[in-house]
């Protein structure tokens, strides 16, 4: 079929499209453009990232071999097609399942009471930012894991079953050098303590720094397998880090911290308008120098 048009009916065959659209066909639009956004962002810096590089690029080379009569190479590539979806299940088996655990962890009654949860989000992140402030400079090891909306009940139960209120005394005295379950981690629910010394899965990254210890590599490895925030505090260096996603963000200044993991836990709105009224560094500089009055 021949399309004989003129450039200057472009504008006007676009016009009469866009008066034909239905709400439901702009609704569909936009439920397409949100799933294939939110598809990207899952796949970004993992190994499905190349792996989707790679797919665009047999796809292009098959278009190639079909536009330049490459009867061969296209017959073989159609052929690879046909097993294309069960392999395209195979190598994005685990993005996959990452998928579904979000879809089926939605806390939708979150979204009603923000305001509560914020505040209650805004005094946990500062007495987190307190005590890793605090375990830094005594080289304390600290593994501290807040989780968002995939639940960590597995995680939980490979420990000691807790419910309360996270506070700077309760995480020193957890990660405490002689306690019982200063080994594990410590995962964080809404704002309260679930469980200590909990089992992490390791990370199965090959390429991570061989000076990253085993409490490192288990915070990755817990943000590679789930959407959760993990709070590191090296017992050799004392350096505070955060890995998210299965990346490392290393040597943290409490300031630095804390302004990352109010972007990641609170919602912007609240972490925008209540900055000064919960920021806890406050207390962290008093605290700093109300001990420097004491030392003299």
């Amino acid at each position: 079929m021949k399309l004989d048009w003129n450039l200057a009916e472009l504008p006007a065959i676009a016009g009469r499209y866009l008066l034909s659209l239905q709400i439901t066909d702009i609704l569909d639009i936009a439920i397409m453009v949100f799933l294939l956004f939110k598809v990207l962002t899952l796949v970004q810096s993992t190994k499905a990232a190349n792996l989707l590089k790679g797919l665009f690029v047999f796809l292009a080379l098959l278009a190639l071999s079909s536009a330049f009569q490459l009867h061969a190479i296209n017959y073989l590539m159609s052929k690879m097609v046909e097993w294309g979806v069960l392999a395209l299940i195979i190598l994005f088996q685990p993005e996959i399942r990452r998928i579904l655990e979000q879809m089926g962890s939605k806390r939708f009654i979150a979204f009603f009471t923000h305001t509560e949860a914020g505040n209650v989000l805004e005094q946990t992140i500062g007495q987190t930012v307190l005590a890793c402030t605090e375990m830094s400079q005594t080289r304390t090891g600290a593994l501290i894991v807040f989780e968002r909306e995939m639940l960590l009940d597995d995680m939980v139960r490979s420990g000691t079953v807790l419910d309360a209120s996270v506070s700077n005394e309760l995480l020193k005295n957890i990660f405490f050098v002689k306690a019982p379950m200063h080994d594990g981690a410590v995962i964080v629910r809404n704002g309260r303590v679930l469980g200590a010394g909990c089992m992490l899965p390791l990370s199965k990254n090959v390429n991570l720094s061989r000076d990253l210890g085993m409490r490192h590599r288990a915070g990755i490895g817990m943000s590679e397998n789930s959407d959760a925030v993990v709070v590191i505090v090296s017992e050799e260096t004392g350096s505070i880090s955060v890995a998210i996603g299965g990346m490392l963000k290393r040597h943290l200044k409490p300031e630095t911290l804390e302004n990352l993991l109010r972007n990641e836990l609170l919602p912007q709105e609240d972490s925008d308008s209540d900055k000064q009224k919960f920021g806890l560094m406050n207390l962290l500089r008093a605290k700093k120098n109300g001990g420097a009055d004491d030392a003299e």
